[in-house]
């Protein structure tokens, strides 16, 4: 940490991407429950005030949650996974088209839900997701929804994302990692910082591997391209305290 400090305070242009849920707020119940600390939000206050310090909120979550959670904020967010972007205050939306296969998908997501109690679908602009977090055999049921769903792209051309208790359906043509490149080959930064938990952030961290410039940290257990390990939320919101 002491290193990756040096470096920050070095650092001419800094680019900071910040994962949402299970990075900088515990996974709740209920996806609406998931609301920021006065903290958290002061923290990343701070640091989005930092001169020359670009900080950017990278989610899966639909425009209008994660707007809810960190809107009042002044920074640019990136939404499901990079198909909706908040800059200087505007939402901007990709040209995406995903009505070959939505209808289909939603047809599948909607029976698993029924057959498992706990689970429910949740309907994004660009994107489809099915969550299980508070059903008893929502794993079972993931893995056959994955198996079904991989059957019927053989007639479509979507992502499957086997996330944290929850499974999403989105075109190829979005997420992390080409939101990504996209922010870094914009300007010339000399300082990144990319923290996520999931298996979609992987994205981000995959690009970032050939930029030395790059530090790169998983939340959480489980392979990763990441460079280092925190353990938790606490641990990030620690981490992120450093930077002020």
């Amino acid at each position: 940490m002491a290193d990756i400090l040096e470096i920050y305070k070095q650092a001419k242009n800094r680019l900071i991407l910040l994962d949402y849920d299970g990075t900088l707020v515990d996974f709740t119940p209920v996806p609406e429950d998931a609301v920021p600390s006065i903290e958290l939000l002061y923290i990343l206050r701070r640091i989005a005030s930092t001169p020359n310090t670009k900080l950017i909120i990278i989610s899966g979550r639909n425009q209008n949650d994660i707007e809810n959670f960190v809107g009042e904020l002044p920074i640019d967010i990136i939404a499901e996974h990079g198909a909706m972007l908040k800059k200087q205050g505007k939402w901007q939306k990709q040209n995406i088209d995903i009505s070959a296969w939505k209808e289909p998908v939603l047809a599948v997501l909607n029976e698993t839900s029924s057959s498992c109690p706990g689970s429910f679908v949740e309907e994004k602009t660009f994107s489809l997701a099915w969550h299980y977090r508070n059903a008893e055999t929502g794993y079972e049921h993931a893995r056959k929804l994955i198996n079904t769903l991989e059957n019927i792209n053989l007639f479509y051309n979507f992502k499957i994302l086997d996330g944290n208790k929850v499974v999403e359906i989105k075109s190829i043509e979005i997420g992390k990692g080409k939101a990504t490149k996209y922010l870094v080959e914009k300007k010339n930064y000399d300082f990144i910082l990319s923290v996520g938990d999931d298996k979609t952030d992987e994205e981000m961290f995959e690009f970032l591997v050939t930029h030395p410039e790059a530090i790169t940290i998983k939340v959480g257990e489980g392979n990763t391209m990441a460079k280092y390990l925190l353990e938790n939320v606490d641990n990030v919101i620690k981490m992120l305290k450093r930077l002020l």
